[in-house]
């Protein structure tokens, strides 16, 4: 063999042996943030809000403007990043509700919420993660990692926590879908026995909920010998919104934005100054260039009181719990140094189920499961990935104005189906993306084929769908 032969060949042997190396040692940290709007991040163009780590986060990797939950509310979206599942197939397509708020939507498949004053019945949603289901902490262990959630849950009550759902260690996670306070000792100012979070006891009167969790996080990574995943679920920035005193005196005195919320804004900056910090010490330990970082929200920016707004869905139309780009969009950043380009952005539209797979092809197993694809050859090569489309479910009524819809995303058009007779919406996101021009009119062949897709794929999901009242 020739010299040059021979030098080829050692570096595509090196090249092998790296990539052996990187797959061998690779952790995975998902930052799964709660109630985190599609601008609220500076990089993202929030026009109040500082967010100096995560901006840096995305220069360092890649950012995605067109991210999607899974759903517009909670529940749904973390039962789909767990599984890969659309909530639909899963039976969770609401929020599940706590033990202390003493009152269920949780039912059997068959059974229905009934409101006298609506002309459906509305199916029950399945109450928790079923244990049947093969989550990512489970397929993780088998490969030898060592498991941590920490935070928010929201998948059931005793017996259906993180611990029993392939997690070695559980700080933070029951059935709770907030936080009764954000300070230490964390307890409401309604005592409740239910409304405690679980594994958190009180260690330093005053301390903030994400100040506890990215410590927490800090003593697991530097207590690791093996590979890691964390599935860190912070609390905020869910309601109740509070903050730092010191931070929110910052923004009390800052000039507002369009978004101009002082106290959400502190609650931001501490999340930001907490996903610093864990950063840091990945940098410190020499993990930084094997750990996969996946930082993303569980569903659109809630607005609360729209005179005082907890926050604005900037360029958007709507926020958390409604069919619209505002209730549905997110801020996604994914980085690895070293192997995904910094600075780079991505277009193409994705969506919650898709990290499943993108984690197991990056471990080189079979990432066929589920319904989502992965994400790895835009994540190292930036390519394309074949055109698909996508689907939401909320077959409920929620409040005043929230009808019971579902929604189909083809191409650049987005139908959403009201089933109680409300009519069809469809709307081309790139010309309208602020969805203001129903095209149902226009264009009523896309809408039939549209509606022919979605009733597809309510059977290929068994989807639970309303029906209407016997009179």
């Amino acid at each position: 063999m020739r010299v040059p032969q021979i030098v080829a060949f050692l570096a595509l042997m090196l090249v092998f042996e790296q990539s052996i190396a990187q797959k061998k040692d690779l952790n995975i940290l998902i930052i799964h943030v709660d109630d985190l709007g599609a601008s609220d991040l500076g990089v993202y163009g929030s026009d109040f809000y500082e967010t100096p780590n995560l901006d840096r986060l995305a220069a360092e990797g890649m950012l995605f403007t067109q991210s999607y939950a899974a759903a517009a509310i909670c529940s749904p979206t973390r039962a789909a990043l767990l599984t890969g599942k659309y909530p639909a197939r899963l039976g969770i397509t609401d929020w599940i509700r706590a033990k202390f708020q003493g009152y269920s939507t949780s039912g059997k498949e068959g059974e229905y919420e009934i409101f006298e004053d609506r002309p459906m019945k509305t199916p029950k949603i399945q109450g928790y993660l079923p244990l049947e289901e093969v989550t990512l902490p489970e397929r993780l262990q088998s490969m030898g990692y060592r498991t941590l959630h920490i935070g928010k849950w929201h998948l059931g009550e005793e017996g259906f926590h993180p611990e029993d759902q392939g997690f070695d260690i559980n700080i933070g996670g029951n059935d709770l879908g907030q936080p009764p306070s954000y300070f230490d000792p964390y307890i409401s100012s309604n005592p409740n026995p239910h409304y405690v979070i679980k594994n958190l006891p009180a260690r330093q009167e005053g301390e903030f909920l994400t100040d506890r969790e990215g410590s927490e996080i800090i003593n697991f990574i530097q207590n690791q010998e093996n590979r890691f995943f964390i599935h860190w679920a912070p609390y905020a920035v869910h309601t109740p919104i509070m903050g730092p005193e010191d931070l929110v005196k910052k923004y009390q005195n800052k000039q507002p934005g369009i978004q101009r919320n002082p106290t959400y804004a502190a609650l931001i900056e501490n999340l930001d100054q907490n996903v610093g910090k864990v950063i840091s010490k990945l940098d410190q330990l020499g993990l930084r260039e094997s750990t996969l970082i996946i930082f993303t929200s569980d569903n659109g920016g809630l607005v609360g009181n729209p005179d005082n707004p907890v926050t604005v869905n900037l360029g958007l139309r709507s926020f958390k719990g409604y069919p619209y780009e505002g209730g549905i969009r997110l801020p996604t950043i994914v980085s690895l140094p070293g192997q995904i380009p910094g600075g780079a952005s991505s277009d193409i539209p994705i969506i919650t189920m898709d990290w499943l797979p993108t984690i197991l092809d990056f471990l080189e197993t079979d990432s066929n499961v589920g319904d989502g694809q992965s994400l790895k050859s835009i994540l190292l090569d930036q390519g394309q990935l074949p055109e698909r489309d996508f689907f939401w479910h909320f077959p409920h009524y929620r409040g005043a104005d929230v009808l019971p819809y579902s929604i189909i995303r083809s191409g650049n058009y987005k139908m959403i189906y009201y089933f109680d007779g409300e009519g069809v919406e469809l709307f081309d996101l790139v010309s309208d993306p602020q969805e203001k021009e129903n095209l149902v009119n226009q264009l009523p062949f896309l809408v039939s084929e549209m509606k022919s897709k979605l009733e597809r794929w309510w059977e290929k999901t068994n989807s639970r769908l309303p029906v209407l009242k016997e009179n």
